[in-house]
């Protein structure tokens, strides 16, 4: 084997993992939700979780990094670790779908028709469509497909030109001499441990291993150990994925290792025994691409036959192994393991965006109640809220940056501009509920008290703000567009309360129903409250504008308004409910 067969074999090998890489994510992409919804549906049962690990895995094209988004998953609570075992063991099966693509490539024969199945005969078809739909379309879709078939293509190439470089090993007495001393079961073991371990891609060394296959010099005696060894090798991304995450996380990365240790242990000594006693004559056989795509298959199936009555006994080696703290240990909200999967790592920013949602509106809820009764611990409640929904505002914010940057349809990206425009909302809502409780404050503080007209009317407006503040928040939440075009007649409404309080106000002030203090604490809480007004009808308008995947607010609010009916209808049942003092 010459310098320049080395050279070819280098190159085979870096654009067979470059192909694989490049197709896995343009076949996520394309997946999108329906990654998000198989994910969703999980449930406690182990075969939901089973299935939808291999449909996961049989997507991306890679149990590491199904394993690595389901530590992510637990990290950020998006998954138990029951929930993650069983995701973990179909990843397991799900992998050994890229065994049999690449076992298209040992097809041989001289028909026409078996020649057509040779990847050498249809990869170039599938480039050529690959690079007019990449290049010459305008749909992300179609250019997601492109770039699937351009990967695939990439990635048979580079197989066919690592079994091409590597064809005449098989005539060098070494190379034979290294595999027939892999036929010692735990050598072979650590070779496939360490080659996987470095690669970090289990479907990577099968491909490797199979493309070494058509040398002629690989046995099944030497090829099944190592195959044993490739399942324990790749558990190292999700241990290195672990670090510095959650105890539940740590779990189930060791419950992916101790699941493959322990089915290759117990298959290595079925292994061994047979091979002791009964000695087939299968394992002195040549191993082929099919041939080793089948033991593949056949070992991570028996292990997961084997170990999948027994998830509950990994989860209580995972604990042990992993105990509780004694102190509560912080939980990260959001993970960067989840961006690989931009449309997760989207849903799991938009659920925490629902807490976020939540704090704020409670922060205003409690801030309204302490100006009617002032309440110490009420307002400690509404700064801690505050505080809460700023650092929301920080991390989300933040996250979706880093979500950015990934390809996203385009459902996805009106979804990540409709989250950053909310969370903007409902933090400056925080805001004007700690300015409505420095009002109530300094009213206590220095004695102010409203005239009984100034009363009815402040709790009229408190009543319309509560109301607006909870129907955005209920229209964001259950994404609620008929909900939220209840947002903005009442939010015209408050306008024109503001208006209104504000006149009556300096009526007051000219017959001496009101002092000029009470006045600036007055103009203070009418300005909050309005103001509030405006940022549900922002959230309105995020909601439904993220629907028609068009993030334009004021055409929203326009068209809404031109709904002479509707809107008339609502604007005229809120002036009736909440000016009925006029």
């Amino acid at each position: 084997m010459s310098i320049f067969d080395v050279l070819t074999l280098i190159g085979g090998l870096c654009l067979f993992l470059f192909g694989m890489n490049l197709m896995g994510g343009a076949l996520e992409r394309s997946a999108g939700g329906k990654l998000e919804t198989m994910i969703g549906k999980l449930t406690t049962s182990r075969f939901a979780g089973l299935l939808t690990g291999m449909g996961v895995t049989a997507v991306i094209q890679s149990s590491s990094a199904t394993t690595v988004m389901v530590v992510g998953f637990v990290n950020s609570r998006l998954m138990s670790l029951k929930q993650a075992i069983h995701v973990i063991m179909g990843a397991n099966i799900g992998t050994t779908i890229t065994a049999w693509i690449l076992s298209l490539s040992g097809i041989s024969g001289s028909s026409t028709f078996l020649k057509l199945l040779k990847p050498s005969s249809f990869t170039p078809v599938l480039a050529l469509i690959g690079i007019i739909l990449y290049m010459f379309t305008k749909g992300n879709k179609r250019k997601d497909i492109g770039m699937v078939l351009l990967g695939f293509a990439t990635l048979m190439f580079g197989m066919e030109t690592m079994t091409g470089a590597v064809s005449g090993l098989g005539e060098i007495q070494a190379f034979r001499d290294l595999f027939i001393m892999f036929k010692n079961p735990i050598l072979g073991v650590i070779a496939g441990a360490l080659l996987t371990a470095i690669i970090q891609s289990s479907s990577a060394s099968v491909g490797i291993l199979q493309a070494l296959a058509a040398t002629g010099a690989v046995s099944y005696g030497a090829a099944i150990p190592i195959i044993m060894g490739q399942n324990i090798g790749t558990c190292v991304t999700a241990m290195i994925s672990s670090v510095g995450t959650t105890k539940n996380a740590k779990r189930a990365a060791l419950v992916h290792l101790s699941f493959n240790v322990i089915g290759t242990a117990v298959c290595l000594g079925i292994f061994s025994l047979s091979n002791a006693l009964f000695a087939p004559a299968l394992l002195n056989d040549d191993a082929t691409f099919a041939g080793i795509a089948t033991a593949h298959s056949v070992f991570n199936i028996a292990c997961t036959l084997l170990l999948l009555p027994m998830s509950g006994i990994l989860e209580k080696l995972a604990y042990r192994l992993v105990p509780d703290a004694k102190l509560p240990e912080r939980i990260s909200e959001l993970d960067d393991r989840l961006l690989a999967t931009p449309a997760i790592a989207l849903e799991c920013a938009h659920n925490l965006t629902f807490d976020m949602a939540k704090v704020a509106t409670d922060a205003l809820k409690a801030s309204l109640e302490c100006l009617a009764s002032y309440d110490k611990a009420k307002a400690k409640e509404v700064r801690e809220c505050e505080g809460k929904t700023d650092h929301y505002e920080d991390i989300i914010g933040s996250y979706l940056v880093k979500i950015s940057t990934k390809q996203l349809n385009e459902i996805e990206g009106a979804t990540a501009s409709m989250i950053l425009k909310a969370i903007g909302d409902f933090e400056r809502i925080s805001d004007h509920a700690v300015n409505i409780l420095e009002s109530a404050e300094e009213m206590r503080e220095k004695g102010i008290i409203f005239s009984d007209s100034a009363k009815v009317e402040m709790d009229s407006l408190s009543a319309a703000t509560a109301e607006i503040v909870s129907l955005a928040y209920g229209a964001f939440v259950e994404d609620n567009s008929e909900q939220a075009n209840l947002i903005e007649p009442l939010e015209q409404v408050i306008d024109r309360m503001k208006k209104l309080l504000r006149s009556r106000h300096i009526d007051r002030l000219r017959v001496g129903d009101c002092g000029i203090e009470a006045g600036f604490v007055w103009s203070d809480l009418i300005t909050n409250m309005e103001r509030v007004s405006d940022h549900c009808s922002n959230i309105a308008a995020c909601v439904m504008d993220s629907k028609e995947q068009n993030m334009n607010l004021h055409e929203s609010l326009k068209v809404l308004r031109s709904d002479s009916a509707f809107y008339r209808e609502k604007y005229a049942e809120y002036t009736n409910k909440y000016l009925s003092f006029v």
